[in-house]
């Protein structure tokens, strides 16, 4: 039995260091579709790659699903998926990659609070003191900008509080995942949310962007393209699969935990790609690491 637990618990965190990679690698793609695209014309793409691949299985089972589940499926579409695509593509034109996925990493914290807020659960004292490092983490990443500097009159990045938006979507997401649609398998909530905002994605790539245009004739455009097809199929389809499978298997806030390993492999690829991090970037990134780890040490004790 124990050899058993021990077995699923190291499932449990492979399927999460995957995901970490996954989804780490994904800002650096960002960062390189902007280049040629702008955000909305990145997040746009970005959707209606990712539901295209699993369209075909959306399709078939949608007609099985009531309309309570439906409901709830729409809104996992866009809190998961639709609403951070285009948040996180708009935040990277100002900020590195490296730091997007820092303040990524208080996701666990906003399940918690989220899910004590609307679901029931309880937040502790632990978890409170958590946010409140993490936070201030967060602040200084905000406050010192791409460069580092303490002057917040010439360098204030409000651009960092949309990945802080993004992280209170994704909790709100985790939450409703793992409460309301318990019965519903992880790979048809991905195909179905997904497929529900294709039209949406669709109708605005082509009707109201120059996305078209810029594939046909602008420098690098198609390679720009296929970064953002593989973070559409892979950084978010496949990778919701994924995660939408932890979420089922674990508690809440263990899965959004990824958000511990994603730093590191985001700050690994903007490193490599010459982005620099300096004093205030090292004390905001310990400050909301070492946040969420508080915050989030006894649930991930427990799972």
């Amino acid at each position: 039995m124990a050899k058993k637990i021990q077995d699923q618990k190291a499932k449990h965190w492979a399927m999460l260091l995957l995901l970490a990679l996954i989804w780490g690698s994904s800002f650096i793609l960002i960062k390189k579709s902007l280049v040629v695209y702008s955000p909305g014309e990145v997040g746009a793409f970005r959707i209606l790659s990712a539901a295209l691949v699993l369209l075909p299985l959306g399709v078939s089972k949608v007609k099985l699903l009531n309309r309570k589940q439906l409901g709830y499926l729409l809104c996992i579409g866009f809190l998961g998926s639709f609403v951070p695509a285009f948040l996180f593509a708009t935040a990277q034109t100002r900020l590195s990659s490296s730091l997007a996925g820092v303040i990524n990493a208080l996701t666990p914290l906003m399940v918690g609070i989220i899910g004590a807020l609307l679901f029931k659960t309880k937040i502790s004292r632990q978890n409170a003191i958590g946010l409140i490092i993490a936070l201030l983490g967060v602040c200084i990443l905000v406050l010192a900008g791409n460069s580092g500097s303490p002057d917040i009159f010439r360098e204030f990045n409000l651009y960092g509080l949309l990945v802080v938006l993004a992280a209170i979507c994704y909790g709100f997401n985790v939450n409703i995942i793992k409460y309301k649609i318990k019965e519903i398998k992880p790979t048809l909530i991905t195909a179905i949310s997904l497929m529900m905002v294709l039209p949406i994605s669709a109708i605005y790539l082509f009707g109201f962007t120059q996305f078209s245009f810029k594939l046909l004739h602008a420098e690098g455009a198609w390679q720009a393209a296929g970064y953002i097809a593989f973070l559409g199929a892979v950084g978010t389809a496949a990778a919701l699969v994924l995660f939408n499978s932890i979420v089922k298997l674990v508690t809440p806030v263990f899965a959004s935990s990824v958000t511990y390993i994603i730093p590191l492999v985001a700050i690994f690829w903007g490193v490599l790609d010459g982005e620099s991090l300096f004093p205030l970037h090292y004390l905001g990134i310990f400050a909301v690491v070492v946040g969420v780890w508080i915050g989030n040490r006894k649930a991930k004790a427990v799972a």
